[in-house]
């Protein structure tokens, strides 16, 4: 690998981490640069992981103060998440390369549609329940947790747009400010990331360097993106997460 491919994964960590801690995705920049480069899918998908998780954590870092308060939600949540991201991570072990990837496109459109829609369904459903005289719950009921544990599941298996997901669901099953939630999207991410990681490490071929070049550059841009993140009124944060998500979905098809 010469120092300017190494240079070209640095700085795709810069943008994917960047791009993590704002909206999710940051994979599509990074995955298929290894690839590029002559690194075997299934150790560029495992390194790639391992890498952007400084990243993650720098971004969750980033966004501590909307994560004050939610430590409940956060321990319920997150559980779901290491579930799901555990049994992803083997799943990539065992399973042919690509069997997620015809569902994959799939699952982004119908998370980018929950973002777009989200504002009225979820100003629907509290209509629903105050009518009903029925109280939220407070950290979105069991469905919510089953569909994180299946996004933990999709996220150990490849993660790409794993983000995405994660804030088109919890915008629809639970009532709070979208900085918050994108507070907790990034914490669920680092949970499943983490869980993936830590498994890889144990019983996966890593290429260490490209894990150094990821995650030097990862952390950078994960401070980036939470600067940039926090500051985006929620109508512009949701254009964003559409826009990526579009072109992640754009990008998997034609790849």
């Amino acid at each position: 690998m010469t120092w300017l491919q190494q240079l070209a994964i640095f700085g795709a960590g810069i943008a994917a981490g960047g791009i993590n801690t704002i909206v999710g995705s940051g994979t599509l920049i990074t995955f298929p640069i290894l690839l590029a480069f002559g690194v075997p899918p299934v150790t560029a998908n495992v390194s790639n992981t391992i890498g952007l998780v400084p990243g993650t954590l720098s971004g969750v870092h980033g966004y501590r103060r909307e994560l004050a308060g939610q430590r409940d939600r956060l321990i319920r949540m997150g559980t779901a998440s290491l579930l799901g991201g555990s049994t992803g991570a083997v799943l990539l072990l065992v399973l042919p390369a690509g069997a997620f990837k015809a569902i994959v496109p799939v699952l982004i459109t119908v998370a980018l549609v929950l973002v777009v829609v989200q504002p009225r369904l979820a100003g629907w459903v509290k209509r629903r329940r105050e009518n009903d005289g029925t109280a939220a719950p407070t950290h979105g009921g069991a469905i919510l947790l089953a569909a994180i544990f299946a996004t933990g599941v999709y996220g150990g298996y490849f993660g790409a747009a794993q983000g995405v997901l994660l804030i088109g669901l919890l915008g629809i099953f639970v009532h709070e400010d979208i900085q918050r939630l994108n507070g907790v999207k990034n914490t669920l991410a680092l949970i499943v990331n983490g869980v993936s990681a830590l498994i890889f490490i144990v019983v996966a071929d890593v290429d260490w360097r490209v894990v150094v070049l990821i995650a030097l550059g990862s952390i950078i841009g994960g401070q980036f993106g939470a600067r940039m993140g926090r500051r985006m009124p929620p109508t512009v944060l949701r254009a964003v997460i559409v826009v990526v998500g579009v072109i992640a979905v754009v990008r998997l098809l034609t790849s």
